[in-house]
């Protein structure tokens, strides 16, 4: 089942009333109600995939707080910036979570390097395929890049790929650098990535894994290595969207408008294991591999394909 996306912009109160999020949000001049009057509305909190709250005047209840992460629900929450500064997930996803995590940690090196390798191929094949989607050209040297890719990327050709990539992706920003406080399309890439780390994450503590602990990513200070692992091959999806909304609006502004289609992200459609698939049940089969390839069961991770 395909969990919603829920974006409040708008001041608004949250609770729970029987397994439902009740959102209670003022009137606006032009809505057709009683004045004084605020919105009501309902949605079944089992629905719930990810919830962004990008306004100071958001009042959310512990009770729906509790609720929403019973059930597995991704919370972010948005800076005066607008921007995603933070993500709340259950601490248990799972009921034979201590069994996972154990796996998870006795892991061997050998395993973990074999895993990045594959995910950088993939990545490496995926940014190819954006590059083709915007330029109607195929890029040969990068799938040459994706297939050199060696146990644990010792060559980095992940980062030799990303050179090229960022310097081809955007034609008509020639100039283009991507960096995370930078203008133009970053904020997009930013704001696109943050939802997708949030569906990793989740992905991940649904199939019992413990997020911070990475398979590449080691950041001391970050609480989603694992996460920011296994989102790799998915960010071109991320990309495409973005170049998608640029061929509509060259200023890149990070809008109402431009968030609405980035709130696609979730349902993007994806190739995985030969199948179509929604793109936040194609991070499940990912994880769920994960889960199989630390107990022992496999040495391949499912990761998606672009179309």
């Amino acid at each position: 089942m395909i969990k919603r996306t829920l974006y409040f912009g708008n001041p608004a109160y949250l609770s729970m009333k029987m397994k439902q999020m009740v959102v209670r949000m003022p009137q606006k001049d032009d809505d057709d109600l009683p004045s004084g009057e605020d919105i009501i509305k309902t949605v079944p909190i089992e629905d719930l995939g990810v919830i962004i709250l990008d306004n100071k005047q958001i009042t959310i209840t512990q009770g729906l707080l509790e609720a929403l992460l019973e059930n597995n629900c991704a919370v972010i929450t948005c800076d005066s910036k607008r921007m995603p500064v933070g993500l709340m997930l259950p601490l248990s996803g799972n009921t034979i979570q201590n069994e996972r995590f154990r796996s998870q940690i006795d892991s061997s090196l050998p395993l973990r390097k074999q895993l990045w390798q594959q995910t950088i191929e993939a990545k490496i094949r995926n940014q190819a395929a954006v590059l083709k989607h915007v330029t109607g050209e195929e890029h040969k040297n990068m799938l040459k890049w994706s297939e050199s890719v060696r146990s644990g990327d010792t060559d980095n050709m992940e980062a030799r790929a990303a050179v090229y990539y960022w310097k081809t992706i955007f034609p008509d920003n020639p100039y283009f650098v991507r960096e995370h406080d930078a203008d133009g399309p970053n904020g997009l890439l930013n704001y696109g990535y943050a939802i997708l780390r949030a569906i990793v994450a989740r992905a991940l503590v649904g199939s019992g894994l413990m997020p911070t602990l990475g398979i590449h990513h080691h950041n001391r200070y970050n609480a989603y290595c694992l996460a920011d692992d296994i989102m790799e091959p998915y960010r071109p999806y991320v990309d495409k969207l973005v170049t998608e909304i640029l061929d509509e609006d060259a200023t890149g502004e990070l809008n109402v408008k431009s968030k609405v289609r980035l709130l696609n992200i979730p349902v993007i459609e994806v190739i995985i294991n030969g199948r179509r698939s929604p793109l936040m049940i194609a991070v499940s089969q990912t994880t769920s591999s994960l889960v199989k390839c630390f107990k022992g069961e496999g040495r391949k991770l499912l990761y998606p394909t672009m179309l």
